[in-house]
């Protein structure tokens, strides 16, 4: 996305008046409001059709569940990027929802502002989360990454693909919980250059998002390097 093509969101909340305000307000924000949905069911169809950038995401949906439709739709395009915005703060809906692909997480508490900011941030694969909640997902990355690495048929672990020096700067960044805004200062490099270096980085070790990325590097040490 470029500052001339605008982000393209998708809606789902189950609540019509509290849906189609913040609908409005991201329409009216410029971004591209390609589809609304007010069930699970409905909301795993008409992502796949509209194939937006950013599904804001509701957990509390009739006829299938909010991490179950996140699931779905990042298994069916892992490019799309998940915004739940909740009104539960719980620490298990967060972990569970960061678990199904959900890039990062607002309380219904945020404010107009706060959406906007995160929806953007979201599109370029930032993790958005309300303050207080980062460092609880933060700590359950590295609890997976305590559990025993799965191995390779054959008992024996792939051998790790080879990384750039920088790539593996922005990887250790990443696994201490930098945003890619807070990787491009620290390294005095532009934010696009960060995107690309985790995309690369993902393509080579296989991963498909950032959880696995960063459970990737806490596995290896590198948060504590």
């Amino acid at each position: 996305m470029t500052g001339t093509t605008p982000i393209r969101v998708m809606v789902v909340d189950d609540h019509p008046m509290w849906r189609d305000a913040v609908a409005r307000d991201l329409s009216e924000s410029g971004f591209e409001v390609v589809a609304t949905a007010g069930d699970g069911d409905q909301a795993v169809r008409r992502a796949k059709a509209a194939g937006p950038d950013v599904l804001v995401l509701d957990l509390n949906l009739p006829g299938k569940p909010g991490v179950q439709v996140c699931k779905e739709v990042v298994a069916a395009d892992p490019a799309v990027r998940v915004l739940v915005l909740s009104a539960s703060g719980e620490h298990a809906d967060v972990l569970e929802a960061v678990k199904s692909g959900a890039t990062g997480y607002l309380l219904k508490s945020a404010s107009t502002e706060d959406l906007r900011d995160a929806v953007r941030r979201t599109a370029d694969g930032d993790p958005v989360f309300t303050p207080g909640l980062a460092g609880l997902v933060l700590g359950e990355y590295r609890r997976l990454a305590s559990e025993p690495a799965a191995t390779a048929a054959g008992g024996e672990e792939q051998k790790a693909p080879r990384l750039t020096e920088r790539e593996t700067e922005v990887l250790r960044l990443v696994a201490k919980g930098l945003s890619y805004k807070q990787i491009a200062e620290r390294l005095v490099i532009s934010h696009r250059t960060v995107q690309n270096h985790v995309q690369n980085t993902l393509g080579k070790l296989q991963l498909h998002n950032r959880v696995e990325l960063v459970r990737y590097a806490i596995e290896r040490g590198l948060d504590d390097a």
